[in-house]
C-alpha cells in the first residue's frame, strides 16, 4: 500500500538515530510514552519496551493497550491519547493516516502469517480447511472461532477461505486474536484461526496447522508515530529500535518474519 515503507530499505540503527526537535530525552526530564498495539505483538512490545526502557534511564512507557487493530484505530479517531501505533494490518493503519493522526508515513516492521489453532493432539485430525468444513457435517462437529470481519486476523482469514472456496460455520466471533486463542486454550473452541506467533507461545497448550495460501498472503505490521504525541523525539527513537537489527531479533524470537 501507498505509504508503507519497507524496513529493509529503511533500518536505522538506534545509536544513529537522531532525536529531532525535541530534546526532552537528554534533558533528563522523565518520559512516558504511550503505545496502541495489535494484540498479537503483546509478547514481543513488551519485551522490546523493557529493553528499550533499561537503555533509556528517563523513559518508561505506560501500560501498553493491546487489542484488535480495528478497536484501537477506533479509539484514535474519538480521541484516546498514544503516542504510538502498531497494527497488524495496512488497512486498520490507513483509517488513522486518512484521519490525519499521524505524524509523517508509517513503516513496515515485520509480518505474520495465519494458522488453524486446535487442541494438542489435533483430535479431529484437521490438516486443511476442507477438512474443518467436511467436519461440520458430523454429528460432533468441532466449535469454530475467528476474529471479527474489520479485524485483521478476522479479515486474513476470510481471505484464506475465499481462495479456497470454503465456507464455514463460525460459532463466535471475537475482536481480537487473543480472545480466539484464549477459547482454544480453554477448550471453549475446537478451532481457531490465530498467527503462527500465537502458537509459539502458546506451545504446548495448542497445536498449529498451516493454511495453504497463508505464506503467499502474509499480514503485514506497520507502526507509526502519531501527531498528537507530545514526545515525538523518544516515540521515534523506540519506532527505530523496533525496526533495529536487534528489534528484528526480538520480534524473530516470538515468529514474527521481516517484511
Amino acid at each position: 500500500m501507498a505509504g508503507m515503507v519497507s524496513v529493509a530499505a529503511m533500518a536505522v540503527a538506534l545509536a544513529g538515530c537522531s532525536s529531532g526537535g525535541d530534546d526532552s530525552e537528554n534533558s533528563g526530564a522523565g518520559i512516558e510514552l504511550t503505545v496502541f498495539a495489535a494484540a498479537s505483538l503483546q509478547a514481543a512490545f513488551d519485551e522490546l519496551a523493557e529493553e528499550f526502557a533499561a537503555e533509556h534511564e528517563n523513559v518508561t512507557f505506560a501500560p501498553i493497550v493491546y487489542d484488535g487493530s480495528s478497536v484501537l484505530a477506533t479509539q484514535l479517531q474519538s480521541g484516546a491519547h498514544a503516542d504510538i501505533f502498531a497494527t497488524a494490518d495496512e488497512s486498520n493503519m490507513q483509517i488513522v493516516v486518512d484521519d490525519g493522526l499521524v505524524a509523517g508515513e508509517p513503516v513496515t516492521f515485520a509480518t505474520n502469517e495465519l494458522v488453524i489453532a486446535v487442541a494438542p493432539g489435533n483430535p479431529y485430525g484437521i490438516e486443511s480447511l476442507e477438512d474443518i468444513a467436511e467436519s461440520q457435517d458430523e454429528p460432533d462437529a468441532p466449535v469454530v472461532v475467528m476474529c471479527a470481519q474489520e479485524v485483521p486476523c478476522g479479515a486474513a482469514a476470510r481471505n484464506l477461505l475465499e481462495l479456497a472456496n470454503v465456507s464455514l460455520d463460525v460459532a463466535s466471533e471475537e475482536q481480537n486474536v487473543s480472545a480466539v486463542l484464549s477459547r482454544v486454550v480453554a477448550g471453549e473452541a475446537d478451532v481457531g484461526f490465530v498467527y503462527r506467533t500465537d502458537v509459539q507461545i502458546a506451545a504446548g497448550e495448542v497445536e498449529g496447522i498451516g493454511i495453504e495460501g497463508a505464506e503467499e498472503n502474509p499480514n503485514v505490521y506497520p507502526i507509526a508515530l502519531l501527531q498528537a504525541s507530545e514526545e515525538q523525539a523518544a516515540a521515534q527513537q523506540f519506532i527505530d529500535f523496533v525496526r533495529s537489527e536487534r528489534g528484528a531479533s526480538i520480534l524473530g524470537g516470538y515468529g514474527f518474519e521481516a517484511p
